[in-house]
Parts: C-alpha cells; sequence; structure tokens
C-alpha cells in the first residue's frame, strides 16, 4: 500500500474515534458506578428521609431518572418518587459533594451521606464526610456554583 491510501485509511478510522473521545469523557447525570446502571449502589433515596437511614431497595420496585435505575424498598417510596424526583434524588447527581466543591468528579457513597436543608447529600469515605461536615454550607454554596458545568 502506498503512502497516500494508508493515510487516507488512518484518516477514516482515526476520525470517528477522535470525534467520540470527549464525549466518552463525559460524566454520566447520575452516578452509577462503571458496570451499573444503578443509581445509589441501590439503595432507597427516599428511606433516608423517611426512615433516617440507607435502606436497600429492592429490584421489584424501580424507576428511570435521568438515565439510571432508582431502587426503593416499597412501591409507596417509588410513589413519593415519582411525585418529585428532585425531592429525594441525590444533590449532584450522587457524585461526592466535597469533590464536586473541589470542581471534580467522585463516587459518592451511599452510606457517607447527610440531609441539609431538605436536601440529599453524599460523599466518598467517612474521612471526605468528616471534611465536609467541618463547612457544609461553604461546601455547598461552592458545589452549586460548579456543578452545572462539571459534567460538560
Amino acid at each position: 500500500m502506498t503512502l497516500k491510501p494508508m493515510l487516507i485509511a488512518l484518516a477514516l478510522i482515526a476520525g470517528p474515534v477522535t470525534f467520540v473521545a470527549p464525549i466518552a469523557n463525559a460524566e454520566a447525570p447520575i452516578y452509577t458506578g462503571r458496570f451499573s446502571n444503578t443509581a445509589l449502589q441501590g439503595y432507597d433515596p427516599v428511606a433516608y428521609f423517611t426512615e433516617g437511614a440507607p435502606t436497600k431497595g429492592d429490584d421489584a420496585f424501580t424507576t428511570d431518572y435521568m438515565g439510571a435505575e432508582f431502587q426503593f424498598a416499597s412501591a409507596a417510596n417509588r410513589d413519593l418518587f415519582l411525585e418529585d424526583p428532585d425531592k429525594y434524588a441525590p444533590q449532584y447527581g450522587g457524585y461526592c459533594a466535597w469533590a464536586v466543591a473541589q470542581g471534580k468528579h467522585a463516587k459518592g457513597n451511599a452510606k457517607n451521606w447527610t440531609i441539609v436543608d431538605g436536601k440529599l447529600y453524599l460523599n466518598y469515605n467517612a474521612s471526605i464526610e468528616k471534611k465536609w461536615n467541618a463547612d457544609q454550607a461553604n461546601f455547598i454554596t461552592e458545589g452549586d456554583k460548579k456543578w452545572p458545568g462539571l459534567n460538560q
């Protein structure tokens, strides 16, 4: 094969890869992990508010929201979520709230959570949650500024 046809073939192969690469780097609006489409690691988002604790959902009670599957401990919890998903869905799509305040993405852990002003926030782990708890108001202010553009 001569140089010109080889360069054309290379351009045809590399062109779509180059075009798609930025899209592949974008983070999903709801954190689900690499190998799952399940939000909150399968925990019921409504239970944080009604039970005051992380409660595993049941795959018999699910709904899709913003491209992710949410699981619920009961049909009643699923129905509450469907009435007002923004009330129950974790802030920043379930990504670590402290990391979002730093302008970064990190997974949120369903067991490291807090409710502030009626909104659910997750953090990466207990150590990060401790940092988060030391200045929640500031981190929320910073996270609210940075989140809208962080996934673009």
